[in-house]
């Protein structure tokens, strides 16, 4: 019997009607579909009888032995790519796959916000379908205003449709873990970088400047914003800002809307 090791933060689904509900909430088309940390193969399987092309990354090499011994008809079709690597070597370049693909995933907490924000800025991924720790999924989806509003949700938010689907209890898994689990879902309507049109950047290192400048804005979450840029940024053009949309200078960092955001990096950049 396989036992979850802890240093892959592993914690198997069981919970059969949370897996019909993640594959109900899956886009209905023909796109191949990325699963990350398959474990046992229980989704996987779910994923193959729905008739979808499936590429699938488990760290764990005691595992991929289970896995290629349970779906060797399917590994044998094509129908499965099984990749016994760690996905974050594998996502050296701009893409995990050469086309595009909705991702899946029953994710550690440890590489949690990791591996959506490299599936985020994937030009061909076009959605993202994830458990992780339900404080994390909150992060991605929460909008201004919100007390745990943050950089992860004006990125995901800038580009994509976020929505947290449904909680999912400790009990839901083998071994359970200490903390309530969530589903989220992202569904891409443009890139960070794409074109001139239709990304909102113009190029890759612009793009990692803005994180930078995210970064910078939500260091001290509970001080203004000025004082959170001034040691990277002009404060004078920081507060004329301000000034100019007739905001607060105390203003605090979670109190600014997405479009503000981009418009005040737009203005220090």
């Amino acid at each position: 019997m396989i036992k979850a090791k802890k240093k892959f933060g592993q914690n198997f689904l069981i919970d059969e009607s949370v897996k019909s509900k993640i594959i109900q909430a899956m886009p209905n088309d023909s796109l191949p579909v990325v699963e990350i940390g398959p474990g046992l193969g229980d989704l996987t399987q779910k994923l193959l009888q729905s008739g979808k092309l499936v590429s699938a990354f488990e760290i764990d090499l005691e595992l991929c032995v289970v896995l290629k011994r349970k779906f060797e008809s399917e590994i044998a079709s094509k129908q499965l790519t099984l990749v016994c690597s760690d996905v974050l070597e594998q996502w050296r370049g701009d893409s995990l796959l050469d086309q595009e693909y909705h991702l899946v995933a029953n994710l550690p907490y440890y590489v949690a916000t990791n591996i959506i924000l490299k599936a985020l800025s994937d030009p061909k991924c076009r959605s993202i379908l994830v458990m992780v720790q339900k404080e994390v999924a909150k992060k991605f989806a929460s909008q201004a205003g919100d007390k745990n509003f943050s950089g992860l949700a004006i990125l995901a938010n800038s580009i994509a449709n976020v929505e947290v689907l449904f909680d999912v209890g400790s009990e839901a898994f083998d071994p359970p873990p200490k903390v309530t689990s969530a589903v989220l879902r992202m569904v891409k309507t443009r890139e960070f970088v794409q074109n001139q049109r239709d990304g909102i950047f113009l190029d890759q290192d612009e793009f990692e400047e803005f994180k930078r400048f995210l970064k910078e804005a939500f260091k001290a979450p509970r001080k203004t914003l000025t004082k959170n840029l001034q040691n990277s940024y002009e404060k004078s053009l920081v507060l004329k800002f301000l000034d100019e949309l007739d905001l607060s200078f105390s203003v605090r960092p979670h109190q600014l809307s997405i479009d503000l955001y981009h418009l005040l990096f737009d203005k220090l950049k």
